[in-house]
């Protein structure tokens, strides 16, 4: 499952993110995989896209990043599995 997860950087900080970052990695745990991120223009908030088949991996991850971020979790589809589950309600 795809997970879009909203990172808002505590105290609107990103220096504590990106230098975590630098120096450990993702702090992922095996089976959950990142597919992509975006920041905003003011370095406050990252749009991050995750995958994996098991939410506790996601707790997990989120358990080691919580001390610097807030997140907002949402559960998403791609707009194909969308128009998919759609069509035959047209």
């Amino acid at each position: 499952m795809l997970y879009m997860v909203v990172e808002h950087f505590k105290g609107g900080d990103a220096l504590p993110v990106y230098r975590r970052f630098r120096e450990q990695g993702r702090l992922a745990p095996a089976g959950l995989s990142y597919v992509s991120s975006w920041v905003d223009e003011t370095l406050r908030r990252c749009f991050q896209l995750m995958e994996t088949d098991d939410r506790n991996l996601l707790d997990q991850w989120i358990a080691r990043w919580s001390d610097l971020v807030d997140f907002e979790v949402f559960p998403v589809m791609t707009s194909q599995e969308a128009a998919e589950k759609i069509t035959p309600r047209l």
